[in-house]
Formats: structure tokens, C-alpha cells, sequence
């Protein structure tokens, strides 16, 4: 088993189930330093405890950590504290997602609810993130993507999907946005498609998935600073393919940027 995590310290979001839970435990077990974030400081310090008991993980080597990203206030606090406690940061893994709800779903901060969760909480952290993410060779962001990306638009004039709205669509353009994003050239990052995995978010996809252990594999091979790779480079789980074309596209990262930091602005 290689050990080129040991030393190294990884944030997971939404690290207390599925891909992140078993994304945390493989880093873990590699000698990574982890950062478990969940939502509740309770459902964070629960996972934490549940990978010490059954996976036989060293308690020391997890740093339980929460937020709830429907509040950008409490994003930009997990991005305060992580700098303040770990000023070198070699991974940041943005894995946490939510299934857009049947019912258009306003945040308090006035965001379609996946399109915050999955996109908007991602790009703040990532952002406030960057004076502690290192750039020595093989400091990186991961963002765990979707196939569905294909799928999505971005509704310039209409993000928050208030005039028509459909969940499959909101959370297609939350996977898209997350994949632009990865392109951006402040820091170097890639997203994965894990494939389709027993997690919360199947039922978007079909009804039988893949054991999330299998999933959390892709992203933990990205991880790896052996794993050479390239900025806003897009994965189908451990091979290299091109995203969507909008991905790709320096006006639309540019836009999206634009976009973002508006949508996140009256706190940023």
C-alpha cells in the first residue's frame, strides 16, 4: 500500500457518508491528516468516531469539522478555522452534495438550494481557501463531479431557476458549474466522476449503484500527488475524458467567476 499521503493533510466535504466517508477512510488509512467535514459538529465528531471503532483508523490522524453549507456564513467560517489550524493544506477534496428537491428551495441566502450546496458553498471555501492551499507539486483540489454535467446549462439570466425549474436540471447545472470550475487558473484542480455508487444520491441516477468504497478509489488516485495531473482536467473514474465543452471554455470559466462571486458576495 502506498504511503505518499503520509505527512499530507486532505479536506473532505461532506465527509459522514458515501464517497466522502469512505474517500476520508482511504486517506486516512494512507497516513493522510484528514479533515472530516459534515454538517453538524455531531454527524462530523459521529464519523470521525465510527472510522476509529470499525476501520481501525488512528484518532489523531482526524480533524472533525462542520458546516452546513445552505449558510455561506457558516462556509466562511470552516474556511477561517481551516486556515487558522492547518495554514498548509495539500488537498482539498469537494465532494459534499445534496439531490435538488422535488420543490424549488430558496437558502437564506437567497440561492437555488444544489445549486449553493454543490456549486456556490464549494467555490467560497475553495477561494478563501487558496492562501493555505500549498503549491508545492501535488497541492490540488479535487471536485467530484457527475456525467450528468453533460446534461446542464447554465442559466445565465435565470440561475436560480425561479421562472422554470425542474430538480434534474438544477442539479445538472450545479454538477456543470463545478466541472467550469475546476478549469479556473487560480488553483490546480480536476474533477472525477466516481461513477454511479450506493449513496444519498442515487435515486437521481437509477436504482443499483456500486459500493461507495469502489467510488471513493477514483478520487483517492487524484489525491495522490503520484498522480500527475493537469488543471481542469475532467475524469470518468480513473480515466481521462473530456468534459463537457463549456467546461473547457475560458469565457464561460470567466463568466462563472463573475457570477459566483456575486452570488456569494454580500458575505465574501
Amino acid at each position: 500500500m502506498s504511503s505518499s499521503l503520509s505527512g499530507r493533510t486532505v479536506l473532505v466535504t461532506g465527509a459522514t457518508s458515501g464517497i466522502g466517508y469512505e474517500t476520508a477512510r482511504r486517506l486516512a488509512e494512507r497516513g493522510a491528516t484528514v479533515l472530516l467535514h459534515g454538517r453538524t459538529p455531531e454527524e462530523a465528531h459521529a464519523a470521525a468516531d465510527r472510522l476509529v471503532a470499525t476501520a481501525g483508523v488512528d484518532g489523531a490522524r482526524l480533524r472533525p469539522l462542520a458546516a452546513d453549507f445552505v449558510r455561506l456564513e457558516e462556509v466562511e467560517n470552516l474556511a477561517h478555522a481551516v486556515v487558522r489550524e492547518h495554514p498548509r493544506l495539500d488537498v482539498l477534496v469537494n465532494n459534499a452534495a445534496i439531490a435538488a428537491p422535488e420543490r424549488h428551495t430558496l437558502t437564506a441566502d437567497g440561492n437555488e438550494i444544489s445549486f449553493q450546496v454543490n456549486f456556490l458553498a464549494h467555490y467560497l471555501l475553495t477561494t478563501m481557501l487558496e492562501p493555505a492551499l500549498t503549491s508545492d507539486p501535488g497541492g490540488r483540489v479535487v471536485n467530484v463531479s457527475s456525467a450528468l454535467h453533460r446534461t446542464g446549462a447554465i442559466q445565465w439570466n435565470d440561475p436560480q431557476r425561479v421562472r422554470r425549474y425542474s430538480r434534474l436540471a438544477a442539479y445538472a447545472q450545479s454538477q456543470l458549474a463545478l466541472t467550469v470550475f475546476a478549469a479556473d487558473p487560480r488553483v490546480t484542480a480536476v474533477s472525477v466522476d466516481p461513477g454511479v455508487c450506493e449513496t444519498g444520491l442515487l435515486p437521481l441516477y437509477g436504482h443499483e449503484g456500486a459500493p461507495a468504497a469502489e467510488g471513493a478509489q477514483h478520487v483517492v488516485r487524484l489525491c495522490d500527488p503520484a498522480t500527475e495531473i493537469v488543471n481542469g482536467a475532467y475524469y470518468d473514474r480513473s480515466e481521462r475524458v473530456a468534459p463537457a465543452p463549456a467546461a473547457t471554455e475560458d469565457r464561460t470559466v470567466k463568466r462563472l467567476n463573475k457570477l459566483a462571486d456575486l452570488l456569494v458576495g454580500h458575505i465574501a
